[in-house]
Formats: C-alpha cells, sequence, structure tokens
C-alpha cells in the first residue's frame, strides 16, 4: 500500500485542525485550541487503490517556523487553508507557498488550495472568483470546504492524492499490481 505526507498549513484560526479532525475522524472541533503539531494516519481507498495517508496538521503562529523547513522537505503535497471570512489569511499563503517551492527546489508541488468555512456566507470577505484565481496563477487544484457543515472534506485529500499519483506514479509495481522485489547484488 502506497503511503502519502500531506501537510496542512495556513494561517491561525483558518479551520486546518477542523478540516484535518473532520476528515480523519468525522467529528467538528468547535473550540478553538492553537496547535503546535500533530500527525494523523488514516487508510482510505482513492480510485480503487489503498492509500495510508500520513497527514501533518501544522501550527499557524509563527513561532514554530522553525520547524516548517522540515516538513516542507518531507512533504508530498500541500493543502494551504484560508478562511473566507478573513482576508489576511488568503493573503499569507503567498509566503507558504513560495517557502514550499523554494525548499523543494521545484516550480511546481502537488497543492490544493483550500477556501475554508464556506459555511458561513453572510461573513465572507474572500470572493471564490478570488481563489479561483489565485489557483490559477499557481497551476494547483482550488475548492471551497466546510469542516463545520462537512463539505468538499474528503475532496481536499482525495485530490490530493490524485495530483501526487500523476506527479510521481508507483512505479514499483508489476502488471499484476503488486510490488516488484529487486535484487541487490
Amino acid at each position: 500500500m502506497r503511503e502519502y505526507k500531506l501537510v496542512v498549513l495556513g494561517s491561525g484560526g483558518v479551520g486546518k485542525s477542523a478540516l484535518t479532525v473532520q476528515f480523519v475522524q468525522g467529528i467538528f472541533v468547535e473550540k478553538y485550541d492553537p496547535t503546535i503539531e500533530d500527525s494523523y494516519r488514516k487508510q482510505v481507498e482513492v480510485d480503487s487503490q489503498q492509500c495510508m495517508l500520513e497527514i501533518l496538521d501544522t501550527a499557524g503562529t509563527e513561532q514554530f517556523t522553525a520547524m516548517r523547513d522540515l516538513y516542507m522537505k518531507n512533504g508530498q503535497g500541500f493543502v494551504l487553508v484560508y478562511s473566507i471570512t478573513a482576508q489576511s489569511t488568503f493573503n499569507d499563503l503567498e509566503d507558504l507557498r513560495d517557502q514550499i517551492l523554494r525548499v523543494k527546489d521545484t516550480d511546481h508541488v502537488p497543492m490544493v488550495l483550500c477556501a475554508n468555512k464556506c459555511d458561513l456566507e453572510d461573513e465572507r470577505v474572500i470572493g471564490k472568483d478570488q481563489g479561483s484565481a489565485r489557483a490559477k496563477q499557481w497551476s494547483c487544484y482550488f475548492i471551497e470546504a466546510s469542516a463545520k457543515s462537512k463539505i468538499n472534506v474528503s475532496e481536499i485529500f482525495f485530490s490530493l492524492v490524485r495530483q501526487i499519483n500523476e506527479a510521481t506514479p508507483d512505479t514499483h509495481k508489476d502488471k499484476k499490481g503488486k510490488k516488484k522485489g529487486c535484487l541487490i547484488l
């Protein structure tokens, strides 16, 4: 079974933990408790393939930036989360994306731009068109979600798995889907 290292990033309070816990455990965490770093594992099926997702829920606060380079280096796919109710959380993602590309020394990495809290339509300050335009500019997938209302939560992580599969196909399998052994002489 293929393993995927996914990293959830964004400013404090945007709902990174709420999205992650909703996906992994199926519950909505109402109370905001700032995360330092939490890791979750979940086995899922994506496009008829069993996958083990290792999801790193990161700190949104600046004081933990020293850890960022390490998990950016090890991550295979990234969810960049902002809240549709706070413009600053949208603006903060530009630096995070730049840092990911710099650390990974590439100009493209599997990524989902996630507009969270789409259930709070009456408090919206960032239009869907802004998120969509940014995703187009970054050549990444865009999705509006709500951890509270369970809208598009699984799709965030499944789309990331699909992007990783496209970028790095699992070449260690034979035609029957079994892992090939290797002989070291």
